[in-house]
């Protein structure tokens, strides 16, 4: 007999069995399952009930609750008798025990008699009717568990069909899911792809284009290397071309006005007694007593700066008048004021009013401020390239002339009398009556014509008179490309000058190099080169051939350093300039100390020559450069307002100059050109390290300079 943990069988139960044991049909197949059925056993659960019902409970162990299920059976009910003890019948109901799983399927029934023992318990046997019944009763709870089992093993199969198809399920959303995300990613990269072969065809055009570009390049290179070869071969011709009869005479009716200027500067200075005495007559006869001597060096020293004050007026309307009247035009006009003045200066005496003087003065400084922003321009504009320095250098070679004129004329065997130097103020009037002269059958500068005015045929004439030639074309293509240069620079205003960041370095280097002109102490050598040498020990008739000596030297040194312009350089003659002053200037400060303390004699002819020395210097670089190289330094639109403020900054040094230097003298004594050396110093560290070499530049190439670095 099968045990009860066989799980394919289930055995009735032992004590209820009084023959051999049936053969029941066997159990179905085991389940389909991966899990094992727990073995089945059949409990009694309760007595014989009164519906002829009687409960089993079929389980697993005990301690399992995984299956439970409670069958009833409609079956007779099985009858058991004791085995021989009979137990007392206590009256009390009987009471049915649950066994264990071990021990078969069994009813046990306590029966008392009332007067046995409740503790005998005899096996039960059954009869052959029971046997068939609980026979019958297995067989029909064999197919029940079959059945059973049969719908237990589908719904397992259920399970494990649910199980994997919840897997595959979860399996199959996870795979969407995936097959999702590696949609969107397949899409990001077709866009991806897209933007990439978009950014290939962009790159494609690029490339397409920088090949066209780099035609393009070396086409331009061609065209440039093309352009250079003409534009040298252009230089060439422009830097071959001669001084004209026609040029010549252009260039001197035009430096009749630096010529005023220069003697105008000069010409106060050797009658300096005779007009101080003047004034006191004339004071003694308007207030009936004597002036003091502090007095009459203050009015002195206002005929001698009012001049410069009317240069500051003339310089600074320079600008303008060669733009609305032209460079020969303003010429012109400007000999009016000369004559105007010339003519007061002469009628001084005569009027007995030294306020006639300083008007004459303060009309003549006006003429010649618009000379010295005029003429340089005009000059500048007319030269050829290869002669435009040596012809610059002519302005400075006509002041020169022009105080050289005035200090001769000035000495007491000639006009230097109580009676001459009237007339010798006077004959200011002389320059510019001959420039009026002259002048008019001038031709106008060519480069005011083309580039300001756009007549072309007019220029074309002027230039060939000028170049006494027809092959003009040249210099039509060079002032052409000047005008191309500078078209954003056209009709430019003092204050748009001044704020233009590439104008701005031109324009300072050329306000320091009028600064370097002035307060080198040339000028307080010119306006009172008598006394100084006088207070440096020499007798008054020594002292004003000194002077005089001064202007030849200034004369002789300008014509040396005309053809040395174009050869040497501006930029390195200005150095040599600056640096021989400096030297020399310290030179004059110590003549002056051993002088005064030693008492040496011969020092004040040190005195003289160290002066001499410096004017010599003078000459070859300040004195002339600063003029030349400010109309060079600018193109046709902004030359105009450059040279007015440069032109201003010159005469108001000069006005400082000749104001302060008698104050400066006084309170300096000995010292009174240390002060003077220290500015060269610093004009020299200026001019290396900032002013451009301007030799053998056409406008264009120097505009160039600026635009592309600091000017050097």
């Amino acid at each position: 007999m099968a045990t009860n943990g066989d799980p394919s069988m289930i055995s009735p139960p032992s004590s209820i069995s009084n023959g051999p044991e049936p053969q029941l049909p066997p159990l179905p197949p085991p389940l389909r399952s991966t899990q094992v059925l727990q073995p089945l056993c059949v409990y009694p659960v309760s007595t014989l009930s009164q519906e002829g019902t009687y409960d089993y409970v079929f389980s697993g162990p005990l301690d399992s609750q995984a299956l439970s299920s409670t069958l009833k059976l409609t079956s007779p009910p099985v009858r058991v008798r004791p085995d021989g003890n009979s137990g007392v019948d206590d009256g009390r109901s009987s009471t049915g025990t649950r066994h264990s799983p071990g021990s078969g399927l069994k009813r046990t029934r306590y029966i008392g008699d009332g007067t046995g023992s409740l503790g005998s318990r005899k096996s039960d046997r059954c009869d052959g009717e029971d046997a068939e019944s609980l026979r019958q009763l297995l067989i029909e709870l064999q197919k029940q568990v079959s059945v059973m089992s049969m719908n237990l093993s589908a719904k397992l199969d259920d399970l494990q069909r649910g199980d994997r198809h919840l897997e595959t399920t979860v399996a199959l959303c996870e795979i969407r899911t995936q097959l999702q995300e590696l949609t969107k990613s397949v899409e990001s990269c077709q866009t991806e792809v897209s933007e990439v072969k978009r950014d290939m065809v962009a790159i494609k055009h690029e490339l397409d284009t920088v090949q066209q570009v780099k035609e393009e390049i070396e086409e331009l290179r061609e065209y440039v290397d093309r352009l250079e070869e003409h534009t040298h071969r252009r230089k060439l011709r422009l830097l071959e071309q001669g001084l004209t009869f026609f040029l010549t005479y252009a260039i001197f009716a035009a430096v009749l006005g630096m010529l005023q200027f220069g003697y105008n500067t000069g010409v106060i200075n050797a009658p300096e007694v005779n007009i101080e005495n003047f004034m006191k007559d004339v004071y003694k006869d308007r207030y009936g007593e004597d002036i003091s001597e502090e007095f009459i060096q203050q009015l002195y020293s206002v005929a001698v700066s009012i001049f410069a004050i009317g240069g500051m007026l003339g310089g600074f309307s320079g600008g303008w008048m060669a733009n609305r009247f032209g460079r020969k035009g303003g010429l012109l006009l400007n000999n009016v004021l000369g004559i105007s003045g010339a003519c007061l200066m002469g009628f001084t005496k005569m009027s007995h009013s030294y306020e006639m003087l300083f008007l004459g003065r303060f009309i003549i400084g006006v003429n010649c401020g618009l000379n010295t922003s005029l003429v340089p321009m005009y000059i500048s504009e007319i030269a050829p390239l290869n002669l435009r320095g040596g012809l610059g250098t002519v302005n400075q070679l006509a002041v020169t002339v022009g105080l050289l004129l005035s200090q001769v004329l000035g000495i007491e065997q000639i006009l230097g009398t109580n009676d001459g130097w009237p007339v010798l103020l006077g004959l200011a009037i002389c320059p510019a009556i001959l420039q009026l002269l002259l002048l008019p059958i001038c031709p106008e500068s060519p480069r005011y014509l083309l580039i300001t005015k756009q007549w072309e045929e007019e220029a074309r004439k002027a230039l060939r008179r000028l170049r006494a030639s027809n092959q003009v074309e040249e210099d039509i293509e060079e002032m052409r490309a000047e005008e191309r240069a500078q078209q954003s620079e056209s009709s430019i205003s003092t204050i748009e000058l001044i704020c233009s960041p590439t104008l701005r370095a031109p324009l300072i280097i050329g306000i320091v190099m009028q600064l370097s002109q002035q307060f080198s102490g040339i000028n307080a050598v010119f306006y009172y080169s008598t006394s100084l040498f006088m207070s440096s020990g020499l007798t008054e008739e020594s002292a004003k051939f000194a002077t005089i000596g001064i202007g030849a030297i200034m004369v002789v040194m300008t014509l040396v350093s005309i053809p040395l312009m174009d050869r040497t350089g501006r930029r390195t003659l200005h150095l040599y300039g600056l640096g021989g002053m400096f030297i020399f200037s310290i030179f004059i400060t110590i003549s002056f100390l051993i002088k005064a303390r030693e008492m040496i004699d011969w020092m004040s002819y040190l005195s003289v020559v160290s002066t001499l020395a410096f004017v010599v210097f003078f000459a070859v670089g300040p004195g002339s450069i600063p003029w030349m190289i400010t109309a060079e330094l600018f193109s046709q639109g902004p030359r105009p307002s450059a040279m007015a403020i440069a032109v201003l900054v010159n005469w108001m040094a000069n006005f400082v100059v000749g104001i302060g230097f008698p104050s400066l003298k006084t309170a300096l004594e000995n010292y009174t050109f240390l002060p003077f050396s220290v500015f060269l110093a610093i004009f020299w560290i200026f001019t290396y390290k900032k002013v451009p070499e301007t030799k053998n530049k056409t406008f264009e190439e120097i505009l160039a300079l600026f635009r592309h670095g600091n000017g050097r």
